[in-house]
């Protein structure tokens, strides 16, 4: 008793070398065929649609890319000079001190509420 199977298992009339000649091959005739009798308009745009498809990706990846470099600042704590990364204007507490920060201007300022003076002590030897 024979049992049918499909792909490359069994016996093959056709040699198992041309599967891949076999299907450019089919594809090329069924693309000559649809451009003979007036269709050419469909090959055209699903080669249009493939293009796409293939070119989207990469435009997506270089846009998120570029959106990050410019919505995101890296720079040191004003306290305790830990190198942090933060998106423009949001507020945070450093990783390493825990002191309140907001990302401004490409620095990180220290949020302090209404009212505090805050000074720089330098010393005098």
């Amino acid at each position: 008793m024979k049992f049918y199977r499909f792909g490359n298992s069994g016996s093959n009339p056709y040699g198992n070398g041309f599967g891949g000649l076999r299907f450019l091959i089919t594809a090329f005739l069924v693309i000559w065929g649809l451009s003979a009798i007036g269709l050419g308009w469909l090959v055209n745009s699903i080669f249009i649609l493939i293009g796409i498809i293939t070119i989207a990706p990469i435009i997506a990846l270089v846009g998120f890319q570029w959106w990050l470099k410019r919505s995101l600042v890296t720079a040191d704590c004003p306290v305790c000079q830990f190198r942090a990364t933060a998106a423009k204007g949001s507020e945070f507490n450093c990783p390493s001190c825990g002191e309140p920060l907001e990302a401004k201007d490409q620095q990180f300022v220290r949020l302090t509420p209404p009212g505090t003076i805050d000074v720089e002590v330098q010393a005098i030897d």
